[in-house]
C-alpha cells in the first residue's frame, strides 16, 4: 500500500488492480493478465493505448518547446493551432477557446466566466444556474456542485445556495416516467416543471441550463428525442444560455462529431471538452463560449487590467500538440463514422440482453452504452444491493473492465477503434458475467 488518497474509491478497499501496461483496447495487469479496455479508461481513451503517432508528437514537442505559458500576453504555436481547429469543428458561433486541464476545471471555468460576462453587461444578478438530479458535471468544488449524484455530495458541504445551483428533473423515462404515464407526456411534465422552477426563480436570475447531451457517471441515461427539442425554446424564450457538457460525449464517442448532433441540440452557447480531446494521453480540457458575449469579456478586462483568471498549464504545449494530432487522426482516419458503424454493431449485440430476466433496459448510442438492473421478473424494480458492482467485478474476473454507475448499472463505452471482433469479444466476456449475475441476483432475493 502507499501513500496516495485514491479518487472515487471506498478507501477500505483500495488496490484492487494494478494496471502496468496497454496496447490497443487491452491493458494488462502486474501478472501479465489482459482485459479489454470496455471503459476506454474512464470514457477517455478514444485511439486505445500505445498509438506511436501521438507519442510521437508528445516526444516531438517536448524537444522543442516542453512548457510554456499563456499568461500576460504570450503564446505558442501549438494552442493558437488547437484553439482554431476547435472553432472550426463546433457548433458554437465565433467560437472562443479557453484551455484547462481536466472536465471539473473546465466546468468551473465556465462558472466564473458567466459571472464575469454578465458582471459585464450591468446584469449581476444573472448568475444561477440549473443542473439536472442525477448529474455529473466535475468534482471540484463548484463543478461539484452541479454534479447531482448522492455519493459525491455527501459530507463535502457543498455551497449550492451560495452558487445559485438550482435542480430540475433528470430525462430517464425508465425510472423518472409516472405509472402508464407515456414518453411524450413524461417529456411534456418535466419540460413544464422546468417552466415552472424559472418562473419561480425569475429569469433574470438565471445565467444558463448544463447538462450532457447523454448523461455518464448518472447511468449513461439517453433522453427521449422529444426531450432537447422541447426544453431549448424554452431556454430561449427566458435568455437562458445551453450549456453543453461534451467531455464524455464529444468527439465521436456517440457516432458523431459531437453528442449535441446526436441528440439535435441546436447552437449551444457553451461547451465543455475533456477527455476525448486528447485521447487521454495529455491532461487538457476547453471551455467554449460564444463569440458574442466573448466580446464583451474584452472590454471587461480592459477595464479591470486583466482577465484574471487562468492556471499554470492553461495551454500547455505538450498537451496542445497531443491534442491536435489526435483531431488529426480522428479527420484523418474517418474515426467518427467507423465508430458510428462499430457502435450501432455494439449496440445491437447488446439488445439480446434484454431477455435476461434481471434486466430493466439496455441503452446507448454510439460506442457508450449501459445495462440497468432490475429485482428478476419486476419491471421497473430496484435490483438486489450490489448487483452492478458484483456484475463488474465478475466482467474482470473474465478479462473486461466495465464500470457500476448510479448503483444500479454497469457502463460500457470501450475505445473509438475497437473493431467488430473485438466487439465480439466483449459481448461474449459480458454474457458470461450476465449470467453469473442473474444467479447472484436470484441469491439475493
Amino acid at each position: 500500500m502507499t501513500s496516495i488518497i485514491y479518487p472515487i474509491t471506498n478507501l477500505t478497499s483500495i488496490e484492487q488492480l494494478d494496471i502496468t501496461r496497454g496496447e490497443g483496447v487491452y491493458v494488462y495487469d502486474q501478472n501479465g493478465k489482459q482485459y479489454l479496455e470496455g471503459m476506454a479508461g474512464l470514457w477517455c481513451t478514444s485511439l486505445g493505448y500505445g498509438n506511436q503517432e501521438v507519442i510521437e508528437a508528445a516526444k516531438e514537442q517536448m524537444s522543442n518547446l516542453s512548457f510554456a505559458h499563456l499568461f500576460g500576453g504570450k503564446t505558442h504555436p501549438a494552442s493558437r493551432e488547437l484553439a482554431d481547429r476547435l472553432q472550426a469543428m463546433v457548433p458554437v458561433k465565433n467560437a472562443k477557446v479557453f484551455f484547462g486541464n481536466s472536465g471539473s476545471d473546465a466546468n468551473d471555468s465556465h462558472i466564473k466566466i458567466l459571472h464575469y460576462y454578465f458582471n459585464a453587461i450591468g446584469k449581476p444578478n444573472k448568475k444561477k444556474i440549473i443542473t439536472r438530479e442525477r448529474a455529473y458535471h466535475g468534482v471540484t468544488v463548484a463543478s461539484g456542485s452541479l454534479t447531482s449524484l448522492p455519493v459525491n455530495l455527501a459530507e463535502f458541504d457543498a455551497p449550492l445556495d451560495a452558487l445559485g445551483i438550482l435542480r430540475t428533473d433528470h430525462p430517464h423515462y425508465f425510472r423518472g416516467k409516472l405509472s402508464q404515464e407515456s414518453e411524450a407526456a413524461f417529456v411534456d411534465r418535466i419540460a413544464q416543471n422546468l417552466e415552472a422552477l424559472i418562473d419561480r426563480e425569475g429569469p433574470e436570475t438565471i445565467a444558463a441550463f448544463i447538462a450532457e447531451p447523454i448523461t455518464g457517471a448518472s447511468g449513461v441515461i439517453v433522453p427521449p428525442e422529444s426531450y432537447y427539442p422541447k426544453i431549448q425554446p424554452i431556454l430561449e424564450r427566458h435568455g437562458i444560455l445551453f450549456w453543453a457538457d461534451e467531455v464524455i460525449t464529444g468527439f465521436g464517442r456517440t457516432g458523431n462529431d459531437f453528442g449535441c448532433t446526436t441528440m439535435n441540440i441546436k447552437n449551444p452557447d457553451l461547451m465543455t471538452f475533456a477527455k476525448q480531446l486528447s485521447s487521454a494521453y495529455f491532461p487538457i480540457s476547453a471551455s467554449v463560449i460564444n463569440g458574442d458575449f466573448y466580446e464583451a469579456i474584452v472590454e471587461q478586462s480592459n477595464k479591470v487590467g486583466v482577465f484574471g483568471h487562468g492556471y499554470t498549464y492553461t495551454g500547455h504545449p505538450v498537451g496542445c500538440a497531443v491534442a491536435n494530432k489526435v483531431l488529426e487522426i480522428y479527420e484523418r482516419d474517418n474515426i467518427f463514422a467507423k465508430a458510428a458503424e462499430t457502435g450501432e454493431y455494439l449496440q445491437q449485440q447488446l439488445r439480446k440482453f434484454e431477455s435476461f430476466a434481471n434486466v430493466g433496459e439496455v441503452r446507448g448510442k454510439g460506442l457508450l452504452a449501459a445495462i440497468e438492473f432490475i429485482t428478476a421478473d419486476q419491471p421497473g424494480s430496484q435490483p438486489p444491493a450490489g448487483v452492478a458492482a458484483f456484475c463488474a467485478k465478475t466482467c474482470e474476473e473474465n478479462g473486461l473492465i466495465v464500470r457500476p454507475v448510479a448503483g444500479t448499472t454497469v457502463a460500457i463505452c470501450p475505445p473509438l477503434i475497437i473493431s467488430k471482433a473485438q466487439i465480439d469479444e466483449l459481448i461474449e466476456k459480458l454474457e458470461r458475467s450476465l449470467h453469473k449475475t442473474l444467479e447472484f441476483s436470484a441469491k439475493a432475493q
